[in-house]
């Protein structure tokens, strides 16, 4: 059965389709050729599989979940704490009487009791305390997001160059077949005495150097295939030329470089940081204000001393506590003073990763323009060279033209292809870097056919839980 996508593929290279450049469809066209025992895979459905299954991705989700338990255990402390204890145990007693007789017995005392204490007022600590993990919570989010850009971006990139590579391996080789046209013809003319042995040398240098760059490109791909596997899990199968995301980015620098400063997942994890450390600041000032707490209590406990007059006692009561600090050696104040400090740290840190993002922006859209000058210099490259290989060929077959001319020509269209391929390659992985620069990579701008990760999901399911130890997972 023949591939539906690469048939796709090539026909868009019939019509002149811009995404699927000359070269790689090369690849396609093999492809098509070929009958295959696996579907093509595009580049959507890789980008879906590394979403999917990514392991580094993965674990940042797992991350993330633990991230939203803070929550929880910041509102314990609005609810009461409930202590239950039981002792029992064998005593022995000997007592020593006026007459000197000696009287021992075995006593079986046992108690048992429940406390319950609740927390009235702590100086806003659990109120801040909630605060904090919720921010937290946010800013791990945006971490979580960012880690899903740089997943994608990297399946781009491994998908790529295992296309790239796939029609460099192709090239190499076409180029060996026709150094070895050369070889062959240029044997046959040394024996009708038309070139001397220093042509057939020459013949013979260029095949062994085509000969490695085709074992170069060879262990290239092997590698990309490698990597390709490692980032979206599976190995590659049919790959179909891509296209840009150009249509998903904005349409200048100036507007592209505003938006990261809205939507890049870095700036915004770092603003929530910032969130952390100003609340931080509450909390630690907490430990400076009075607390307040109610504990209530109730105990049974049984004696069988037979000697005494009582052989149990029950016990109730409910206590109020204020307690007011008054000095604790310094490490409240300095706690405080340690958090305004990292309260600066991290508003510095924003402003950092904001510099940080207005380059990247920059520099990927300065790459993504400077691709397109490369790709079409490297498409007039490629046309020039084949019109200049097929003219020395025919000067050559006049005697106008040297072996080593051929062999320069047919070299230079060699190294003209490999960059167009190159050039390709780039031009595809730049489009997405911009994207990710600007903070748009994710599965929703690129109208991924996948659900969603929403780490919203687990965050509501264990907020209010009060009690259990399984996970929403089952686990």
């Amino acid at each position: 059965m023949r591939n539906a996508a690469s048939k796709n593929a090539l026909a868009s290279c019939r019509r002149g389709y811009r995404p699927a450049w000359p070269l790689l469809c090369l690849v396609a066209a093999m492809n098509l050729a070929a009958v295959v025992s696996s579907a093509a895979e595009t580049l959507p459905e890789a980008l879906v599989k590394a979403y999917q299954s990514n392991p580094a991705l993965n674990a940042d989700r797992a991350r993330q979940r633990g991230t939203d338990e803070n929550v929880p255990q910041a509102l314990a402390g609005y609810r009461p704490q409930i202590v239950a204890s039981l002792s029992a145990g064998l005593q022995a007693v000997r007592n020593l009487l006026p007459d000197n007789t000696v009287q021992g017995a075995t006593l079986r005392p046992w108690t048992i009791g429940v406390t319950v204490t609740q927390v009235l007022f702590n100086g806003f600590k659990t109120a801040n305390s909630v605060r904090v993990a919720e921010f937290q919570v946010q800013s791990g989010r945006e971490a979580l997001r960012n880690t899903g850009q740089g997943v994608l971006l990297d399946a781009v990139t491994a998908y790529m160059n295992v296309l790239a590579n796939q029609a460099l391996v192709e090239a190499q080789r076409t180029n060996v077949m026709v150094l070895r046209e050369i070889q062959a013809t240029t044997k046959k003319r040394l024996d009708a005495g038309d070139v001397t042995p220093t042509d057939t040398a020459q013949a013979e240098s260029r095949l062994s150097r085509g000969l490695a760059d085709l074992n170069a490109a060879e262990v290239a791909l092997a590698i990309s295939k490698a990597t390709y596997t490692q980032v979206i899990g599976d190995d590659p199968s049919q790959l179909v030329p891509a296209a840009t995301v150009d249509r998903l980015s904005p349409i200048t620098l100036a507007a592209a470089t505003d938006t990261a400063g809205h939507e890049h997942p870095a700036v915004m994890g770092a603003g929530y940081d910032v969130d952390v450390a100003q609340t931080t600041i509450k909390v630690a000032e907490s430990s400076l204000l009075p607390q307040a707490t109610v504990q209530a209590s109730a105990s049974r406990s049984m004696q069988s001393d037979s000697t005494l007059s009582t052989f149990g006692t029950d016990q109730a009561s409910i206590l109020g506590q204020i307690n007011v600090p008054i000095y604790d050696g310094g490490t409240a104040a300095s706690q405080t003073r340690q958090a305004k400090e990292m309260a600066s740290q991290s508003r510095l840190v924003l402003e950092q990763v904001r510099n940080q993002t207005r380059t990247a922006v920059v520099s990927a859209w300065v790459s993504n323009e400077g691709t397109k000058i490369a790709l079409t210099a490297s498409q007039s490259e490629v046309r020039a060279a084949e019109v200049a290989l097929a003219g020395v060929r025919r000067e050559a077959a006049g005697g106008q033209r040297t072996t080593i001319d051929v062999l320069n020509a047919q070299q230079d269209l060699t190294t003209a292809r490999s960059r167009l391929i190159l050039a390709q390659r780039d031009r595809v992985i730049a489009s997405y870097t911009l994207l990710s620069a600007v903070g748009r990579l994710d599965v929703h701008i690129l109208n991924l056919n996948t659900p969603d990760y929403l780490p919203e999901v687990h965050y509501h399911q264990i907020r209010d839980a009060w009690h259990g130890v399984r996970t929403p997972s089952g686990q």
